[in-house]
């Protein structure tokens, strides 16, 4: 006897999708178009989960109480799949419960008190939402009563809301929405859970029935990313969804990949070694080498830079060589004929370091400013432009020197422009 053939529903995705966006906008206000579309593809991810490698978290973060982010929170919960909302879970009971059986949709408000100050009590919740944007990372544990070592899953989607910047390594693998409190001429319907939440779950539903038939489609699935790296792990399942949609959806997706990557890269806070790599690129500016003390010198008169206060007691040479260390830049006896001073004294020769030692380190870590605009590292070589700084000619001595500040152009600047990649 010949099974019938499954049928898949008759839903139009690009038509669901705009429901859903709907529904969002109607009860809160995002900073933008592109952070609602992110939202709404987001939602609809959580409903093919068995489809995707990686799974995106969605950070909704705010400067202030009352900007709408535990709102948003509660209309993402009502339309994501299996969602599971603690503001207080043990990290025992989250792991149990993501390995309970089918995948469920983790959703975290007041984030900002597990990853605040005391954030080293709540390492292995960190670890959790870290390890699961990943298949296949489970956590290993030892148990006592059993006397056995078991495989814990940790993989599914996750959205964290909170005040202030979460974690780097929670913000590298999220979608990120910077809420922002309403204006006086910006309304919203009020959200009545006994009213709204069954719309809601409505729609749920219709994102399950829509996509649960698309899986094996949507895992072989390969679009055309806008970005790279970790960047196109996280945001590839959203593309996936809206090229399934179609209509307009494509198009926004992407845009909405780069205007939030791009924010998210905007006002992402630099670990002090990349500061420190930036800073040093302003300090040397057209110098060649400078001594140690000079350098430092330069680094500490920058009022906004945390060089001067650095552990108490300000950047002294051993603490720059530690933070140098891992980019195998080290100081060396250099000889500077005078051109500089420091103390009134002139510095025949000292401990220093070439601008050139650390060229691999600004082309590789440190973002291209206004005024060095950027050569490709993938396409320009050394010397082609400022971005790259001098290049190495010799080793003793180094001729010429400037005496005077921080003479160069280069600075902290603005965030380098995320390149669409061509398809061909």
């Amino acid at each position: 006897m010949t099974r019938p053939a499954k049928t898949r529903p008759n839903i139009d995705g690009c038509d669901l999708l705009d429901r859903v966006h709907a529904m969002i906008v109607r009860y809160v206000i995002l900073p933008c178009p592109e952070a609602a579309d992110a939202v709404t593809l987001w939602i609809a991810a959580t409903h093919a989960q068995d489809a995707w490698a990686y799974a995106p978290r969605l950070v909704i973060r705010a400067p202030e109480k009352r900007c709408g982010k535990s709102r948003l929170l509660d209309v993402v919960e009502g339309a994501s799949h299996n969602p599971l909302m603690t503001v207080n879970a043990s990290p025992a009971a989250v792991y149990r419960s993501i390995g309970a059986g089918d995948a469920l949709t983790l959703l975290v408000d007041e984030a900002d008190t597990i990853f605040g100050p005391k954030a080293g009590e709540n390492e292995d919740l960190r670890g959790l939402l870290n390890a699961g944007h990943q298949r296949g990372r489970p956590a290993i544990r030892y148990d006592a009563n059993t006397q056995r070592v078991e495989t814990i899953e940790t993989f599914c989607m996750a959205a964290l809301a909170g005040i202030g910047q979460m974690p780097d390594t929670i913000e590298d693998r999220a979608v990120v929405v910077k809420m922002r409190r309403r204006a006086p001429d910006e309304t919203v319907k009020p959200w009545r859970i006994k009213r709204d939440r069954p719309q809601m779950l409505k729609l749920s539903a219709e994102l399950s029935a829509w996509l649960k038939p698309l899986l094996t489609e949507l895992e072989s699935a390969e679009p055309v990313m806008p970005l790279e790296d970790r960047a196109a792990d996280t945001w590839e399942p959203l593309i996936v969804i809206a090229d399934s949609a179609g209509g307009t959806w494509p198009a926004r997706a992407r845009a909405a990949a780069l205007v939030l990557t791009g924010e998210a890269e905007k006002n992402a806070v630099k670990s002090d070694r990349v500061r420190l790599l930036t800073d040093c690129r302003t300090a040397f500016g057209t110098d060649e080498a400078l001594p140690t003390a000079a350098l430092i010198e330069r680094l500490k008169a920058d009022q906004e830079a945390p060089w001067a206060r650095y552990e108490n007691n300000g950047l002294t040479p051993m603490k720059l060589a530690g933070l140098l260390r891992d980019y195998e830049i080290a100081s060396d006896t250099i000889r500077f004929g005078g051109a500089f001073h420091v103390g009134g004294k002139p510095i025949e020769q000292a401990k220093g370091y070439r601008a050139a030692d650390f060229t691999d380190a600004w082309v590789r870590y440190c973002q291209p400013t206004s005024e060095n605009p950027g050569n490709d590292p993938e396409t320009d070589g050394p010397g082609d432009g400022p971005w790259y700084g001098p290049s190495r000619t010799s080793q003793d001595p180094v001729p010429p020197f400037t005496s005077g500040g921080t003479a160069g152009t280069a600075g902290t600047g603005t965030p380098r422009h995320l390149r669409l990649i061509n398809p061909n």
